[in-house]
């Protein structure tokens, strides 16, 4: 092996050190799984290119960081702005629902949390790391102009020095300062539905219970055993669609109106946007066994569920989260044929 290669090789290990949070960053900065990790793909291009320039004034972390933040920047010039449905529309009352679509670049998409939480030891900071990639926390974070949004996730998220964000932006200490209150100021004055919702890490013993009374809830699709579980308040989504309902009623008289075909379906569990949440397979007819269809993140406070945000779109969120493209029917269900 030259010299070369193993030069080349010993960058590559460097590089891949610090891929799952640089997509974290990136997540947070452009609210797209696909388009984070193609962020970072050209993060790690470009600093492999440039990486005989690299003159060590700073850490390789930190000038990864810095490209990273460039290619967001570049990114979100277009001004897209990644959204929930109630970003955009009032709730709308059962008797209304209709399902429209709309593109896939409006909507905040969710993420593994396996991609975008690095493996640490230290409880709090893998709080801040969950907390901060939460669907109603990434859904705040679109509301700021791209710079105010790389300062407060640096400042806040990252536990990065006003000096050390200053150096990677080209600015000032002061203008640092000012972006991260103004960041601060408008995230207060937003009442996100969601943001309350809460779940220990790992899941306490009721939260583990509540978990398992769904599953057996939707899975059986017992509407009543659902509507215990729900807050009277609780939201359901359903992206690509820009309908979204609220209330158990109008949760439940969905699903045995439009999401009737959702009955018999199979859940399992994914960890997702620092929430607990299911993979959804729904009986497929004509192949035998279940089908992808949504990646459910549900959202808790309170012992109830608050959120209930179905991700729709099988030919994407299944091959990101790894999950299998067909669930063969369980032994006792071709009995009983179902």
């Amino acid at each position: 092996m030259s010299d070369g290669t193993a030069t080349t090789t010993d960058l590559d290990v460097r590089l891949e050190k610090h891929r799952v949070e640089l997509t974290g960053y990136c997540y947070r900065m452009l609210g797209s799984s696909f388009e984070a990790e193609d962020a970072v793909q050209d993060t790690m291009v470009r600093a492999w290119r440039s990486y005989d320039k690299f003159e060590g004034r700073s850490s390789l972390r930190s000038w990864l960081y810095r490209i990273a933040t460039n290619v967001c920047l570049d990114m979100l010039t277009a001004g897209n702005k990644r959204a929930r449905p109630m970003d955009l529309t009032e709730s709308t009352p059962l008797a209304q629902a209709a399902l429209s679509p709309r593109p896939d670049n409006t909507w905040l998409e969710p993420m593994p949390d396996s991609r975008v939480l690095p493996t640490t030891d230290d409880p709090a900071e893998a709080a801040v790391a969950k907390e901060s990639v939460r669907l109603a926390f990434m859904a705040a974070l679109q509301q700021l102009p791209p710079k105010q949004r790389a300062v407060l996730i640096l400042r806040e998220v990252l536990a990065w020095k006003a000096s050390e964000v200053a150096e990677l932006l080209g600015t000032t200490v002061a203008s640092v300062n000012s972006a991260l209150q103004r960041a601060r100021a408008t995230l207060a004055e937003q009442q996100q539905p969601g943001s309350e919702a809460a779940a220990s890490d790992p899941l306490d013993e009721e939260q583990q219970k509540l978990l398992e009374r769904y599953v057996a809830a939707f899975e059986g699709y017992d509407m009543t055993a659902l509507t215990a579980l729900l807050h009277e308040d609780a939201i359901m989504t359903m992206p690509p669609f820009d309908l979204w309902l609220t209330g158990a009623p109008d949760i439940t008289g969905f699903m045995t109106t439009l999401g009737a075909p959702c009955a018999g379906s199979r859940l399992v569990p994914v960890q997702v946007n620092g929430l607990p949440g299911f993979a959804q397979y729904k009986p497929d007819p004509e192949a035998g066994g279940f089908s992808p269809w949504a990646v459910q993140v549900l959202e808790i406070s309170d012992g109830r569920i608050t959120g209930f945000h179905c991700f729709l779109d099988t030919k994407r969120w299944f091959p990101l989260f790894d999950l299998p493209l067909h669930l063969e029917a369980e032994a006792d269900q071709v009995e009983e044929g179902v």
